[in-house]
Protein backbone atom coordinates (compact mmCIF):
# COMPACT_ATOMS: atom_id res chain seq x y z
CA UNK A 1 0.00 0.00 0.00
CA UNK A 2 1.32 3.36 -0.59
CA UNK A 3 1.89 5.49 1.86
CA UNK A 4 2.29 9.25 1.27
CA UNK A 5 5.44 10.23 2.66
CA UNK A 6 6.88 13.77 3.59
CA UNK A 7 10.58 13.91 3.34
CA UNK A 8 11.68 16.76 5.97
CA UNK A 9 14.63 17.44 5.28
CA UNK A 10 14.99 16.56 1.84
CA UNK A 11 17.88 17.51 -0.48
CA UNK A 12 19.69 17.02 -4.02
CA UNK A 13 22.67 15.57 -2.51
CA UNK A 14 23.35 12.15 -3.55
CA UNK A 15 25.55 11.60 -0.49
CA UNK A 16 22.43 12.34 2.21
CA UNK A 17 20.37 9.72 3.43
CA UNK A 18 17.06 11.94 2.76
CA UNK A 19 18.45 11.84 -1.08
CA UNK A 20 18.77 8.07 -1.06
CA UNK A 21 15.29 7.55 1.35
CA UNK A 22 13.62 9.28 -1.51
CA UNK A 23 14.89 6.66 -4.59
CA UNK A 24 14.14 4.05 -2.24
CA UNK A 25 10.36 5.18 -1.41
CA UNK A 26 9.59 5.96 -5.12
CA UNK A 27 11.19 2.43 -5.91
CA UNK A 28 8.60 1.18 -3.04
CA UNK A 29 5.80 2.54 -4.79
CA UNK A 30 4.91 5.06 -2.24
CA UNK A 31 4.15 8.56 -2.77
CA UNK A 32 6.74 11.12 -1.71
CA UNK A 33 7.07 14.81 -0.69
CA UNK A 34 10.05 16.37 -0.25
CA UNK A 35 10.36 19.45 2.47
CA UNK A 36 13.21 21.30 3.04
CA UNK A 37 15.78 24.86 2.78
CA UNK A 38 17.31 23.32 0.05
CA UNK A 39 16.37 24.30 -3.70
CA UNK A 40 16.00 21.89 -6.05
CA UNK A 41 14.38 18.49 -7.24
CA UNK A 42 14.74 14.81 -5.90
CA UNK A 43 13.65 12.44 -8.94
CA UNK A 44 11.29 14.60 -10.63
CA UNK A 45 9.62 16.18 -7.25
CA UNK A 46 10.13 20.16 -6.12
CA UNK A 47 11.78 20.20 -3.02
CA UNK A 48 9.05 22.46 -1.04
CA UNK A 49 10.10 25.43 0.83
CA UNK A 50 9.73 24.25 4.49
CA UNK A 51 9.75 28.33 5.85
CA UNK A 52 6.42 28.40 3.95
CA UNK A 53 4.84 25.79 5.75
CA UNK A 54 3.26 24.15 2.53
CA UNK A 55 -0.02 22.78 2.63
CA UNK A 56 -0.02 18.68 2.03
CA UNK A 57 -3.02 16.76 3.06
CA UNK A 58 -3.78 13.26 3.48
CA UNK A 59 0.12 12.66 5.25
CA UNK A 60 1.05 9.20 6.26
CA UNK A 61 4.27 9.14 7.34
CA UNK A 62 6.94 11.98 8.00
CA UNK A 63 10.31 10.53 7.57
CA UNK A 64 12.87 13.12 9.30
CA UNK A 65 16.48 14.19 8.16
CA UNK A 66 16.08 17.39 10.30
CA UNK A 67 18.46 17.61 13.83
CA UNK A 68 16.97 17.91 16.54
CA UNK A 69 18.28 21.52 17.06
CA UNK A 70 16.31 23.06 13.89
CA UNK A 71 13.58 21.43 14.82
CA UNK A 72 11.70 23.24 17.60
CA UNK A 73 10.74 25.77 14.52
CA UNK A 74 9.02 22.80 13.16
CA UNK A 75 6.87 21.77 15.83
CA UNK A 76 3.69 23.64 14.80
CA UNK A 77 4.17 23.07 10.82
CA UNK A 78 4.63 18.83 11.69
CA UNK A 79 1.71 18.89 14.02
CA UNK A 80 -0.49 20.49 11.17
CA UNK A 81 0.28 18.22 8.52
CA UNK A 82 -1.35 15.55 11.07
CA UNK A 83 0.43 12.61 9.75
CA UNK A 84 -0.27 8.67 11.31
CA UNK A 85 3.42 8.76 11.84
CA UNK A 86 6.94 10.24 12.15
CA UNK A 87 10.01 8.11 11.64
CA UNK A 88 13.13 9.64 13.62
CA UNK A 89 15.99 8.40 11.65
CA UNK A 90 19.40 8.19 13.27
CA UNK A 91 20.33 11.58 14.31
CA UNK A 92 16.98 13.30 14.47
CA UNK A 93 15.87 11.78 17.81
CA UNK A 94 14.00 14.33 20.09
CA UNK A 95 12.12 12.93 23.08
CA UNK A 96 10.24 16.32 23.15
CA UNK A 97 8.63 16.42 19.89
CA UNK A 98 8.20 13.01 20.40
CA UNK A 99 6.05 13.18 23.49
CA UNK A 100 4.46 16.09 22.07
CA UNK A 101 3.49 13.86 18.50
CA UNK A 102 2.34 11.41 20.90
CA UNK A 103 -0.18 13.19 22.79
CA UNK A 104 -1.54 14.05 19.58
CA UNK A 105 -2.70 10.47 18.71
CA UNK A 106 0.87 10.03 16.22
CA UNK A 107 2.92 6.79 15.94
CA UNK A 108 6.79 7.68 16.66
CA UNK A 109 9.24 5.62 15.33
CA UNK A 110 12.92 5.81 16.62
CA UNK A 111 14.54 3.95 13.58
CA UNK A 112 15.77 4.11 10.08
CA UNK A 113 13.62 4.76 7.14
CA UNK A 114 15.92 2.88 4.45
CA UNK A 115 16.10 0.02 7.22
CA UNK A 116 12.65 -0.10 7.53
CA UNK A 117 12.28 -0.33 3.65
CA UNK A 118 14.71 -3.14 2.82
CA UNK A 119 13.26 -5.18 5.30
CA UNK A 120 9.68 -4.59 4.73
CA UNK A 121 8.61 -2.94 8.03
CA UNK A 122 7.59 -0.06 6.47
Amino acid sequence: MSKKTVILGATTNPQRYAYIAADRLLKAGHEIVPVGIKKGEVFGHKILDVTSSPVINEVDTITMYVGPQHQKSLYDYITQLHPKRVVFNPGSENPELEELLRSEGVEVVEGCTLVMLSTNQY
